[in-house]
């Protein structure tokens, strides 16, 4: 009679699976999402842009960028196994600028900030981690060992501008803290600007934030993945790759709402 780790190995067979592999992967220990109204950003602009805010009469908002979010992982006092995780967002905000009814707008870019803190459960490790990996253009050493705190790892898509208006500068001089990296994405530069006007945007913004650590999992594995699929090199009559393309229908006609059906008014009641 067979034991039962034989009987397991047996079934396992069986239902497909070829063995049991050890894989070292990122583990989400925690996570969280979050919907945002950031509500008053005030817009920075360089020495090359300020002067057509000064000028303006009106503002609207084109669209918002994600330039880049800095995210710093702390562990939290007196509470084991928890971590903040500070995240500085820099949004690119373009705006068309309007100062003459009679003139087309001009297109400049600013640049907004928000910070953002949340306290997520990464669990504790006190190791040290060393890596082998190779670094293009350097010498072939070990990469510099890893902390035991968790990474955080921040998703978000780029945000939805509710509202732009212009103001007065504040009597105040703010001053804007731009790291390297993302004040090469403008022309010009941040610090000593003269503000006669200033513009405030509203933002929306969905965001996904997890901490992940190194572990080693035990999973099974059912056989190699060798793609199926031959790869397409018949570029010659571009006519018969065009008569394989789906129809867009959907662009033709758009889908109703999910919360309207023929028995509705369309708009979420029933009767």
């Amino acid at each position: 009679m067979m034991d039962n780790n034989q009987v397991s190995q047996c079934e396992a067979l069986a239902s497909g699976i070829r063995e049991a592999v050890c894989i070292d992967t990122n583990r989400v220990y925690d996570s969280c999402a979050d919907k945002d109204c950031l509500t008053d950003l005030r817009v920075y602009f360089t020495d090359k842009t300020q002067p057509a805010i000064n000028e303006a009469t009106s503002v609207k908002c084109r669209k918002v960028e994600i330039e880049n979010a800095f995210i710093d992982v702390e562990e939290v006092p007196f509470n084991r196994g928890f971590y903040s995780v500070d995240i500085t967002y820099f949004f690119c905000i373009t705006l068309d600028v309007y100062s003459n009814p009679l003139n087309p707008p001009t297109c400049v870019n600013g640049l907004a900030t928000f910070t953002k803190k949340c306290i997520l459960y990464g669990s504790e490790g006190n190791v040290k981690v060393f890596s082998s990996e190779y670094t293009a253009d350097e010498d072939d050493k070990q990469n510099l060992p890893a902390g035991t705190n968790p990474r955080a790892k921040v998703q978000c898509v780029d945000p939805v501008c509710l509202e732009a208006k212009l103001c007065a500068a504040p009597s105040c001089h703010e001053c804007c803290c731009v790291p390297k990296c993302v004040r090469n994405r403008f022309d010009g530069t941040f610090t000593a600007v003269p503000a006669e006007k200033a513009v405030y945007v509203t933002l929306g913004l969905f965001t996904i934030i997890q901490l992940e650590r190194d572990v080693q999992m035990l999973i099974p594995a059912y056989d190699f993945c060798m793609p199926e699929k031959e790869c397409c090199c018949d570029t010659d009559d571009p006519c018969e790759v065009f008569k394989k393309i789906k129809f867009p229908v959907e662009e033709f006609f758009p889908p109703r709402s999910t919360d309207s059906d023929d028995s509705g008014c369309g708009c979420g009641c029933k009767h």
